[in-house]
């Protein structure tokens, strides 16, 4: 399916990236980059390799560490099944934006940093043999803010599942938009959404993510038909530090968590790492209708290959 011109801020640079040279560098930041990491939770000192074979979460107070994409990749999805796609998108510098690098440079620099090309990872994979579309921000790339390319990787994701009539699972962890991109940047949170409208308007089903941060220009994240969290993840229009600069006061302790969202009805269910996959499957499972009959059950839609979730929405993660 065609895309149109994303126009002059988005380019098409380079050959396809392989699903198996995504960027897997540790997220775990050791003490002096040694062996031993310092919990940002409990303050504990932990050995990493014991961290890491816990799915990145501190093993004394459950604090969940961030993840690489290829880690968050093999968490959620069957191994060896994730295809990348739109991998050559790359931006532009329609304002040559400088401050102490000029954006060219910085954006180098985080390449260079990272391992990755962009704050954004999307394509096609299996969980647990269900066909999705799947996409990631990577809180590691310029905190994952909202640029140009990070919209149209997550447009063109959600455009796709929508065309396929595929099941639509997005990972969030940003920090809003980026300053370096200007009104591009800012257009971007319209593109995506209105994307998502036009798969919710069809009875698409997506499944939103939010890990730590998830924050400003990630109100994507907020319009999922389910809305799931890890513990104690930042969630927010703006981060606690932009609050109390603004207000001169700080918030209340906890407020932007993702237990306070819960508490409010703001989001669904806060889920475990070890736990996450599990939980998708099931709901890809009730709610798919591949793995209904069309013939008895209530909810299914003929127009679509979806229910119709907002109907057993509230009922379903009461059942699973």
């Amino acid at each position: 399916m065609p895309h149109p011109d994303p126009g002059p801020h988005v380019i098409e640079a380079g050959p396809l990236a392989r699903a198996d040279t995504l960027p897997g560098r540790s997220t775990l930041q050791g003490l002096s980059g040694g062996r031993w990491l310092r919990c940002n939770g409990c303050l504990s000192t932990l050995d990493r390799d014991v961290v890491t074979r816990n799915l990145n979460v501190c093993p004394e107070c459950d604090y969940h560490f961030p993840m690489s994409p290829s880690e968050r990749i093999a968490l959620i999805l069957d191994a060896g099944s994730f295809e990348e796609r739109f991998a050559t998108l790359a931006p532009c510098d329609s304002l040559q934006f400088t401050d102490r690098l000029s954006y060219r440079e910085r954006l180098e620099e985080e390449r260079e940093r990272t391992g990755a090309s962009e704050a954004a990872i999307v394509g096609e994979g299996l969980i647990r043999g269900t066909r999705v579309l799947f996409g990631l921000t990577d809180s590691r790339f310029l905190m994952g803010s909202m640029g140009s390319v990070v919209g149209e990787k997550l447009t063109r994701c959600v455009e796709l599942a929508t065309s396929l009539r595929l099941p639509l699972v997005l990972v969030t962890a940003s920090s809003g938009a980026r300053m370096h991109e200007g009104i591009f940047s800012l257009m971007q949170m319209a593109k995506v959404a209105s994307a998502l409208a036009r798969h919710h308007a069809v009875g698409g089903l997506y499944i939103s993510v939010m890990t730590n941060p998830t924050i400003g220009g990630a109100s994507f994240a907020y319009l999922g038909d389910i809305i799931l969290a890890e513990p104690r993840a930042l969630i927010g229009f703006a981060s606690p530090r932009i609050v109390a600069q603004l207000t001169g006061s700080p918030l209340p302790a906890g407020t932007q968590t993702s237990e306070s969202f819960l508490e409010r009805g703001l989001i669904d269910r806060i889920v475990h790492r070890r736990d996450l996959r599990e939980l998708i499957s099931d709901l890809l499972g009730y709610l798919s209708a591949r793995h209904a009959d069309e013939r008895s059950h209530p909810l299914y839609s003929k127009e679509s290959n979806f229910f119709d979730c907002e109907e057993s929405i509230p009922n379903v993660l009461q059942e699973l």
